[in-house]
């Protein structure tokens, strides 16, 4: 699959016609996208779980709320840490995944800024470096061309990730906050009422 197609780095965005309540007003920030399949965490699904009660040495780290975030339905006994390193993802014109070893040492970059944080790694490695750190336990997969046909089908909407929605402090509000900030017909799609039934 060629750079250009691939939707890592992206937000896919539940549109209100998605029926998987896995998914209900999703916004997905895309880990990794290929011919293989794809690989993501869903950014606004905060749960009661505190990272320090699972991840203690790692709860410094993480931005508010400090809770763990359900990536998704999928392994969801697993963790992922997702950072971001500020001053990262200007070594191409588009922020695309540069070489290996580029940037702090326990962290990978994903796309631009942002990256995946070894949690087996001392903290202390990457405190200096991080500008913020979500944990997520689970996360959305889908196998090849499972996500294409999604697409096809019209559940998500794809648009540009920002290195701010990986830690919003209002996960809440991220999904009309992301579409909002679109400069096409999308942004009135953020108006969608959450019951369509009582309109």
């Amino acid at each position: 699959m060629s750079e250009v197609s691939s939707l890592t780095g992206r937000l896919l965005v539940a549109t209100p016609a998605l029926a998987d309540p896995n998914f209900d007003r999703a916004v997905v920030l895309l880990l990794d996208h290929d011919e293989e399949g794809s690989l993501g965490v869903i950014l606004n699904r905060p749960t009661p779980v505190g990272v320090g009660d699972i991840l203690e040495s790692w709860a410094a780290l993480a931005g508010e709320p400090g809770v763990v975030f359900q990536g998704g339905p999928v392994s969801l006994d697993s963790a992922l840490g997702v950072g971001v390193v500020p001053g990262e993802g200007h070594g191409s014109a588009r922020g695309d995944a540069a070489p290996a070893g580029d940037g702090p040492l326990g962290w990978r970059r994903v796309h631009g800024a942002i990256g995946l944080v070894d949690l087996e790694a001392p903290p202390e490695l990457l405190a200096a470096a991080l500008g913020s750190l979500r944990i997520f336990a689970g996360y959305a997969g889908w196998g090849p061309g499972q996500l294409e046909d999604e697409l096809v089908e019209g559940a998500w909407y794809v648009v540009e990730s920002e290195p701010g929605d990986v830690s919003s402090p209002d996960p809440a509000h991220l999904w009309r906050a992301v579409l909002r900030r679109q400069r096409n017909e999308l942004a009135m799609v953020a108006t969608y009422p959450d019951d369509p039934s009582l309109n």
